[in-house]
């Protein structure tokens, strides 16, 4: 029996999210020249203006990585802490350096609402995981992957409690600064969420899920700031969670490893030589080598390294493997339980009711004319 398949995302499907810059700039650009400018003269105009911002060597933070395509495109991989506000800064400072053609992050379709939620209404989602919430993650991914996805909430909600901050503010600067940018497009570089949550769960025994269930449950050390600011080198929640599963290396491979595959593949294909507009089809084409920001983790910025020069094929790593007779057998222990729980817990607030009702002047006293007119025998 074969697994399901995801389909890998086509070139079209590299850019979920397109946001271009130009619509401010174009009236500051053509304030001063004629009006009847064409399309192509206002691009190139915006493009140039564009090129004069980007820096030939730009001053990075230390936490940024850069990577050449064959082609000569540049990729500028920064490295963020996802509860850090320095990790914010780096991600401005980086994007108005280069002034790139494509922004890529660490999120998939999945988790794109975070980029237009505010910090307090996020901060609000964050802390609170709600009976709904686990409702909605069991329709979408499966009882025990949705069970794996709201542990892991709690992680990170354990987090946001004791910092007070919300994640993923890095992927909310990029966002921004993105849209500043003439030209820039906003692609979604992550693997979709089920599967790799599907993949994680297919990877782990029934007594390594319990183990791991029973680690995430019980979590929670105190966080301060200053730990986070420590952890710059290696993020704070991809460190807590190498922590839990290290004993646990194909649960590595499916979360961290498989990742560092797809980020790379998403950041490749985004890394493309740009073809500029021509007036005419007389005139021959031109192409420029692109330049790319990528906002990742700092755990997978070793991993995008390393598959950088690499043949890469992302079929395999999209493809969520049939449940196997423990897993079966799991998930119908989990709903026996689940439902045996819930009866018992309906039979004793059944039985609790009743005894309040039960033990009313009202309901005593409609007992005892009931019985008084009750025949006896």
């Amino acid at each position: 029996m074969e697994g399901e398949e995801e389909q890998p995302p086509r070139e079209a499907d590299t850019e979920p999210v397109v946001m271009s810059g130009a619509s401010d700039v174009v009236p500051r650009v053509l304030s001063g020249e004629p009006q009847n400018l064409s399309d192509v003269d206002a691009f190139n105009l915006l493009l140039e203006m564009k090129l004069k911002r980007r820096r030939e060597r730009p001053n990075l933070p230390r936490t940024v990585t850069e990577l050449v395509a064959e082609d000569g495109s540049r990729v500028y991989v920064v490295g963020t802490a996802h509860f850090s506000d320095d990790s914010k800064k780096d991600v401005v400072k980086t994007i108005r350096e280069v002034q790139p053609d494509v922004v890529v992050v660490e999120l998939c379709q999945y988790r794109v609402s975070m980029l237009k939620m505010d910090e307090s209404t996020l901060l609000r989602e964050a802390k609170e995981i709600s009976l709904e919430k686990l409702q909605q993650a069991v329709r979408q991914n499966g009882v025990m992957s949705g069970l794996m996805q709201m542990l892991l909430l709690k992680v990170s909600a354990h987090i946001t409690e004791q910092l007070g901050m919300a994640p993923g503010g890095e992927f909310r600067e990029a966002f921004k600064e993105a849209s500043k940018v003439p030209f820039c497009k906003f692609h979604l570089g992550d693997r979709p969420i089920p599967v790799t949550f599907k993949r994680a769960i297919a990877a782990l025994s029934f007594w390594q899920k319990v183990k791991l269930a029973w680690g995430l449950c019980f979590l929670s050390d105190p966080i301060s700031k200053d730990d986070v600011e420590r952890c710059k080198q290696k993020d704070l929640l991809e460190q807590m969670m190498a922590e839990m599963i290290g004993e646990f290396p194909d649960l590595h491979r499916t979360i961290v490893s498989e990742r560092d595959v797809y980020l790379t593949y998403m950041l490749r294909q985004a890394a493309r030589r740009l073809e500029l507009p021509r007036s005419s089809d007389a005139e021959p084409r031109k192409c420029v080598p692109s330049v790319v920001v990528g906002v990742v983790g700092m755990g997978h910025v070793p991993g995008i390294e390393k598959n950088w020069t690499t043949d890469l094929n992302i079929q395999e790593i999209m493809t969520v493997p049939p449940p196997s007779v423990s897993g079966r057998v799991s998930r119908l222990a989990v709903k026996a339980a689940f439902l045996g729980l819930l009866g018992y817990g309906l039979y004793w607030m059944g039985r609790r009711a009743a005894s309040l009702v039960l033990s009313l002047p009202a309901a005593q006293y409609c007992l005892q004319r009931a019985s008084a007119a009750w025949p006896h025998k």
